[in-house]
């Protein structure tokens, strides 16, 4: 098989897959945005048009018991262990169009390729469209992926939705029987490696002026909920030196998780995002204050060590101040680890189109977390407009996906010796 594509061909994939998006992108249960959630009337639309694209390539099709789309390229031999290729058809709410669909797309492409050429590998291509990554409708992320893992609790099903429609409910409306979920979990020996192109939703690629970058690892989280406890008193008799003010303590150590973090390794990253001080008067010294915490990296050592020093720091300045100081985890996911041979899979291909590699982590979750548990999982970055995702100002450019088409023909091809 003539692994690379020409530039021509790469520019008309490309086309292809641009166009692709746009047509997904229209089906929406929101006018004027893009918004499709999981079992909805929209999931149906999208699973059938990309059904129907599957099949245009010599793929068998079928929708697994959680909804998952997934069609089948054949190897040499029949029955063959697959290299799974993909990722989500789900979005946020006003999400932008290259945030999971891109994924899925360009891989349709690897096997049109394959297709053309009537060339079959020594193992299947699998391409998966994801049901639902996002977790927008119920709260739960990674429901696909850990469908096909069979990393499903039956507590799920119980969850219900903003309208009160529980996930049991959604399932049966969509068609699918909320007994069978089990049904799609995928056998050990049925997939050989997972393979997911997805954009990078940060700024790393522009900044270094690359198309593509291989993923390293996908960052583990820890989210806490921390609360300062002082003590409230009146604005204006209550002198400087013998306030113990909430906010001024949080503050504080806002601060010092911004500088203790920025001094670590530049892949730990650690936000303060909601705050709520109390009472919350113009006129009344802060006696409480709540907020979170999130932290995280690509390795789980580095953000504990992290992790503890921040929390050292609320003590040590609640400490001074007299105040008293408080956190609860309420989330936490560890991080993980691409497999290093498709790393070196996704480089190889990478170099022979773009003439070097860049290694970044994911700062953001992806299905490749929950099909880890199971399989080997590689990832491969494409550089997006300022970094921006979960945006309509989604955008990603032509000559970029033509070269990540190159690059993700390159890698499958690699298993042509396998």
């Amino acid at each position: 098989m003539t692994a690379l594509l020409t530039a021509e061909e790469a520019a008309q994939a490309a086309e292809r897959v641009m166009a692709r998006c746009d047509a997904l992108a229209a089906i929406s249960a929101t006018p004027g945005q893009l918004t499709r959630v999981y079992l909805s009337p929209e999931h149906r639309r999208a699973n059938q048009l990309v059904g129907d694209w599957m099949r245009t390539l010599g793929m068998t099709v079928h929708q697994d018991s959680v909804g998952n789309i997934c069609g089948r390229y054949e190897g040499q031999t029949p029955g063959a262990p697959a290299l799974l290729l993909g990722s989500h058809l789900d979005t946020v709410r006003n999400a932008g169009r290259y945030d999971g669909m891109l994924g899925v797309l360009t891989a349709l492409e690897v096997v049109a390729h394959l297709h053309r050429q009537q060339r079959r590998l020594p193992v299947a291509v699998e391409v998966i469209g994801f049901a639902d990554e996002e977790g927008t409708r119920f709260g739960v992320a990674l429901l696909g992926s850990r469908g096909i893992t069979g990393q499903w609790p039956a507590e799920w099903l119980v969850r219900t939705d903003a309208e009160g429609i529980s996930m049991a409910q959604a399932l049966r409306e969509f068609g699918l029987d909320p007994a069978a979920v089990g049904e799609a979990k995928r056998a050990q020996r049925d997939i050989c490696g997972y393979l997911e192109l997805h954009i990078e939703q940060g700024p790393c690629l522009e900044a270094a002026d690359l198309a593509l970058g291989v993923v390293t690892a996908i960052n583990g989280a820890r989210r806490l909920n921390c609360t300062f406890t002082g003590e409230a008193g009146h604005a204006g008799t209550v002198p400087m030196g013998q306030r113990k003010d909430a906010l001024a303590a949080a503050a504080e150590w806002m601060v010092a998780v911004e500088t203790i973090t920025s001094a670590c390794d530049p892949h730990l990253v650690a936000t303060v995002g909601r705050i709520e001080s109390l009472p919350g008067a113009v006129n009344v010294i802060p006696g409480e204050v709540k907020l979170s915490l999130d932290v995280r990296g690509p390795e789980d050592g580095p953000l504990a060590e992290l992790l503890a020093q921040l929390l050292e720091q609320a003590e040590a300045i609640c400490a001074r101040r007299g105040l008293s100081f408080a956190s609860e985890e309420f989330y936490r996911i560890n991080a993980t680890a691409c497999d290093a041979n498709l790393q070196r899979r996704w480089q190889d291909g990478v170099v022979q189109v773009q003439g070097r590699s860049m290694a970044l982590p994911s700062g953001a979750g992806h299905d490749a977390i929950a099909v880890a548990a199971c399989w080997p999982v590689g990832m491969l970055f494409v550089r997006c407009d300022r970094g921006i995702s979960h945006h309509p100002a989604e955008a990603v450019t032509y000559a970029d996906v033509a070269l990540a088409i190159q690059a993700y023909c390159q890698t499958v091809a690699s298993w042509e010796e396998a």
